[in-house]
């Protein structure tokens, strides 16, 4: 199963963790933790995707996003 790509990352200004996933346009949450953000931007997901179906709106398809490193 595809799910949506989530960047959590620690903002000095909030003094706390964003979780914010890029294909759904300003779906983010924060959290003091990076595992309260993650728990909080699922739920944002949920209310998003809720709200845009309800308003009939097109859902973006997740996209996969690997990590490529190299040596």
């Amino acid at each position: 199963m595809k799910d949506y790509h989530i960047n959590i990352f620690y903002s000095e200004a909030d003094e706390g963790y964003i979780a914010d996933i890029p294909d759904l346009k300003y779906c983010s949450a924060f959290g003091e933790t990076p595992e309260a953000a993650l728990q909080e931007v699922q739920i944002a997901k949920e209310s998003w995707l809720e709200a845009a179906k309800a308003a009939g709106k097109v859902i973006p398809e997740p996209k996969y996003r690997p990590v490529i490193y190299q040596i």
